[in-house]
């Protein structure tokens, strides 16, 4: 009798170490860092299909767009920050809060969508906003551009959602082929210094001015040519300009990177990628 006692308490031992070590691994999530898989190529040559990362919380305080948010769309399960922090929406203030950064490649969460995005942060509140003949302007003052020779990837579908990228010229080349695109070096006002795609002549390399409201951000993807962003206007597709309280929080390393559609095929890891600063 005794026996059956013992192991019955073994069992349950066990079940609470398992509940024990899941409620800390949420709450260690929630408060301190947050998984991102990157799911398109809105920011390459920086950040590719098939990277993993962890979002940095503490970088800028929190948020109610710091809370988790699980979308199992298998399951129908779909659960945002705003079921479980929708009291703190529409608080421009942040806890323990600190300024984002020119250039920090920042995720946030979609302002019509609620769905986690991730870009590079261009306009600060009060920036002025301008592309001209596909150069970024900001304040009226163009930023400096460097010759970065040509990235070149295989034309193949990429990642879960089997997407194709897309080539200098918008040409078109066959499975298994190069397919290039001209890469040049940004260098912003404060000194941030990171790469940049071009396709070619595109509808969104001459806008009209953004001006970045009061407690706003304006975000870019450093694939500029094939990037959906705060070029676009808030709508379920377009970003327009982020609120404050919408940040997530600031990606900084990747920690792991498969070029392959599931994450298990071991021969499409990058390991040249693993714990790779992003810069």
């Amino acid at each position: 009798m005794a026996e059956k006692t013992s192991f019955g308490a073994s069992i349950i031992e066990t079940v609470k170490t398992v509940v024990y070590a899941l409620l800390i691994a949420g709450a260690f999530r929630t408060l301190f860092f947050q998984p991102f898989w990157i799911p398109t190529g809105s920011m390459k040559d920086t950040l590719l299909i098939g990277d993993f990362l962890f979002v940095n919380k503490m970088a800028y305080g929190y948020s109610y767009a710091s809370c988790p948010s699980i979308r199992i769309p298998s399951l129908g399960v779909d659960v945002g920050a705003d079921d479980f922090c929708g009291f703190l929406k529409g608080r421009t203030d942040r806890i323990m809060g600190s300024e984002p950064e020119q250039g920090d490649v920042v995720v946030f969460r979609h302002p019509v969508t609620g769905v986690d995005f991730i870009k590079r942060l261009i306009g600060l509140p009060g920036d002025r906003i301008q592309m001209k003949g596909g150069v970024l302007h900001i304040n009226d003052e163009p930023v400096q551009l460097e010759a970065g020779g040509t990235f070149v990837e295989t034309m193949e579908l990429q990642g879960p959602q089997g997407v194709p990228p897309r080539c200098s010229g918008n040409q078109a080349v066959g499975p298994g082929a190069e397919c290039p695109k001209v890469r040049q070096y940004e260098t912003l006002p404060n000194g941030v210094r990171h790469s940049i795609l071009d396709i070619g002549e595109q509808r969104s390399d001459d806008t009209g001015v953004y001006t970045v409201p009061e407690d706003h951000f304006f975000f870019m993807g450093d694939n500029r040519d094939n990037s959906t962003d705060s070029r676009v206007a808030q709508t379920a597709r377009g970003v327009g300009f982020v609120p404050r309280e919408d940040i997530v929080g600031r990606a900084d390393r990747i920690m792991f990177s498969s070029a392959g559609r599931a994450m298990l095929a071991f021969w499409t890891w990058r390991s040249d990628r693993y714990f790779k600063a992003i810069e």
